[in-house]
């Protein structure tokens, strides 16, 4: 399973955002890590700045680069703005939608819950975290997993009506992919089109 396991606020603070959701320790210290953090003034070259739009994605949907450009290369063979497609498709994986969902409280519990078969997409078991989500599926909790903690306190929160392209029926616990979300629809900060420029070198 593709997955970054070091320290997140590390990470979010080499790309000045909370990438792997809310964090006390960014927010008080919101600048790059490091001795001289604070006063680091270099001027990035205009590949560095690709790659650290293209490394601060991959961090984001916790993904390792082979799955990550894998899955860039089929982007850039569907129809369409290569770069809303790419995002379009991440956005689609199976532990990202359950993350939307509401069903658990971060894209890397999203992920464990799906690798220990407790999500079902259309009534059958499905425990491969990229697995791609398509427009009228049925996301739900597995039924002997309804009662799980991690769950029920992740759906208290009411994340899941913040997404125009997901319902979410909080009496069978069980979510609808209505359709693929457009790219204003999207909330995540990323640049897509400095990830296309990188990876058409």
């Amino acid at each position: 399973m593709a997955r970054y396991t070091g320290p997140q606020t590390k990470i979010a603070r080499k790309f000045g955002s909370p990438i792997f959701g809310p964090d006390k320790t960014f927010e008080k210290k919101n600048y790059p890590p490091g001795q001289h953090g604070q006063n680091r003034r270099r001027k990035i070259s205009e590949y560095g700045v690709q790659l650290k739009e293209k490394q601060k994605a991959k961090y984001t949907y916790g993904m390792l680069e082979k799955q990550f450009y894998n899955l860039f290369k089929k982007a850039s063979r569907i129809k369409g703005i290569t770069g809303e497609v790419f995002l379009q498709l991440l956005e689609s994986r199976l532990d990202n939608v359950v993350f939307r969902l509401g069903i658990a409280p971060s894209r890397s519990a999203a992920r464990q819950l799906v690798s220990h078969k407790h999500i079902t997409v259309n009534g059958t078991l499905v425990n491969i975290p990229s697995y791609t989500v398509k427009a009228g599926d049925l996301v739900a909790v597995r039924e002997k997993s309804k009662s799980l903690e991690v769950i029920s306190e992740s759906l208290s929160r009411g994340t899941h009506t913040k997404f125009s392209w997901l319902e979410w029926d909080n009496e069978s616990l069980k979510g609808k992919f209505v359709h693929l979300p457009e790219r204003d629809d999207i909330p995540e900060n990323i640049k897509e089109q400095l990830i296309v420029e990188l990876y058409s070198k």
